[in-house]
C-alpha cells in the first residue's frame, strides 16, 4: 500500500458510485430486499419503487410517452449497455425477418461491431459506415449503403474512445426513408449531453448505469412506443414480458437516482469539466513534443480526449503513470502477445507511430484542476524518459 493520491481519468471505462446513489439503493440489500413480483406487501411494494427510477431514466432521456396507466412504458432495465444493444439488434431482425440487412459504423463499442462480426458468421450481410482521419462518419457512403433491405441501422451517439459525437438524428431520418429502424448506442452521450426522445426520430437506445455513476451491471433500453419488440430473455413476466428475469431492484434504483443527479450536472459537463479537459490538452500539447489530439476537435464529449504520443507504446506510459496514481486507458489492445492499435484508430487511419501511444483521458464531475495540473506536471517527464528509451524516437 501507498498513500499516493489517485487521480482517476478513465471515466469512459467506469465511474465511481455517487455516494447519493449509494444510499438509495443501499436498503434494498438488507431490509427492503422483496420480491417486487410477490403478491404480499413486503416485496410488491417494490415495484413502485423500480417504476420510480423508471420514470427517473425517462426524464433524464426525455421520453415522456406513457400507457394508458401513467407508466413510463419505453424504458426496459437490463443487465448493462452490451444487452441494451443486442436486444435492440437482434429484435429488429427477428421482428422483421424478410430484412436481414444490418449497417453500423466502423468504430462502434465491441457490444456492437463484434455482434455484427458475429451476424455476418451467421448469413446476415452487414455494412460497416467508414469515418475519415479525424473519425467523423462519411455520410454520403451511409446514404448509399440503406435500402429496403435494411432491417436496422446502429450507429454510436459518442465514441467511447475519440468522444466523438455523431449525427444521429440525421442518420435516423435516413434508415426511416427505407423503412429501417434506427438503433443508437448512447452509453457515452447519456449524462453527458441533452437527450429529448420525445422529439427524436430514434427508434432504440441503449445506456449503462456505471458510466454515469450507478454501478456496474445494470442499464437500459429505451424502445419508442409502437415499435415491434421481440425479447432477447424469456422467461417469466417481468418488464412486462420483454426482459425475463427478477429484477435487480438494488441497482435499478441505484440507476434512477444516478440518471436523476446526471439530469442536474449536464451543464456542469459541458462548462466546468470541458474546461479542466481542454486545460489537459493545452498543457500536454504545449510541453510535449509531437503530441496529438486524435478524433473530432470541434464536435465531441465534453470529457473526453485521446491523446497520441508519438513513437512509444501506450501500456508503457499507463504503467508509468499508474506509479504516480493516474489512471486512464490506451488506444490499443493487446492481442496474441503483440500490440495492434484499436479498430477504431485502424478505422480512423492513424500511423501505427502514433496510434501505438494514444492514450485516453476522460473526466467526470469528480475531478479536479489541481488534479489536471498534476497531470500536466508529471506527463512531460514520463514521455521523455520513453522516449529516449524508445529505437523508433529521432533524438
Amino acid at each position: 500500500m501507498t498513500d499516493k493520491k489517485l487521480i482517476y481519468l478513465d471515466n469512459n471505462a467506469t465511474t465511481a458510485v455517487a455516494p447519493e446513489v449509494f444510499e438509495a439503493m443501499r436498503p434494498y440489500f438488507c431490509e427492503q430486499y422483496g420480491n417486487p413480483g410477490s403478491i404480499h406487501a413486503f416485496g410488491g411494494s417494490i415495484m413502485s419503487k423500480i417504476e420510480h427510477a423508471r420514470e427517473q431514466v425517462a426524464a433524464l432521456i426525455g421520453a415522456d410517452r406513457k400507457d394508458r396507466h401513467g407508466k413510463f412504458t419505453e424504458v426496459i432495465f437490463t443487465s448493462c449497455g452490451t444487452e441494451s444493444d443486442n436486444t435492440a439488434i437482434n429484435s429488429a431482425l427477428r421482428a422483421c425477418p424478410k430484412k436481414k440487412k444490418v449497417i453500423m459504423s466502423a468504430v462502434e463499442h465491441p457490444a456492437v461491431f463484434t455482434l455484427g462480426k458475429d451476424l455476418e458468421k451467421r448469413g446476415y450481410p452487414v455494412s460497416y459506415v467508414p469515418v475519415d482521419s479525424s473519425g467523423c462518419l462519411d455520410m454520403e457512403r451511409y446514404e448509399e449503403m440503406v435500402d429496403t433491405e435494411t432491417a436496422i441501422v446502429s450507429i454510436m451517439w459518442a465514441n467511447n474512445e475519440t468522444g466523438n459525437i455523431y449525427p444521429v438524428e440525421k442518420c435516423a431520418e435516413i434508415a426511416h426513408r427505407y423503412g429501417a429502424l434506427f438503433h443508437t448506442d448512447a452509453v457515452q452521450a447519456i449524462g453527458k449531453l441533452p437527450c429529448n426522445m420525445a422529439d427524436s426520430q430514434i427508434d432504440m437506445l441503449s445506456l449503462s448505469g456505471h458510466k454515469l455513476h450507478a454501478p456496474k451491471g445494470v442499464g437500459a433500453l429505451y424502445v419508442r412506443r409502437g415499435i415491434r419488440f421481440r425479447p432477447n430473455q424469456i422467461g417469466g413476466h417481468q418488464e412486462r414480458g420483454r426482459r425475463a428475469g427478477t429484477e435487480n431492484v438494488a441497482s435499478i434504483i441505484a440507476l434512477g437516482k444516478a440518471a436523476e443527479l446526471a439530469l442536474h450536472s449536464i451543464k456542469e459537463e459541458n462548462t466546468r469539466i470541458k474546461m479542466l479537459r481542454d486545460r489537459l490538452e493545452t498543457g500536454l500539447c504545449a510541453n510535449i513534443p509531437k503530441a496529438k489530439i486524435l478524433g473530432d476537435i470541434e464536435n465531441r464529449l465534453p470529457n473526453t480526449t485521446l491523446v497520441g504520443f508519438e513513437a512509444i507504446e501506450g501500456e508503457s506510459i499507463l504503467m508509468m503513470m499508474d506509479r504516480l496514481g493516474i489512471c486512464a486507458s490506451s488506444g490499443s489492445a493487446c492481442t496474441t502477445g503483440s500490440l495492434e492499435p484499436s479498430h477504431v484508430l485502424r478505422a480512423m487511419g492513424v500511423p501505427y507511430t502514433i496510434a501505438h501511444g494514444a492514450i485516453r483521458f476522460s473526466l467526470s464531475i469528480y475531478n479536479t484542476q489541481e488534479e489536471i495540473d498534476f497531470v500536466i506536471q508529471e506527463m512531460p517527464a514520463i514521455i521523455a524518459w520513453l522516449r529516449n528509451m524508445s529505437p523508433f524516437w529521432k533524438k
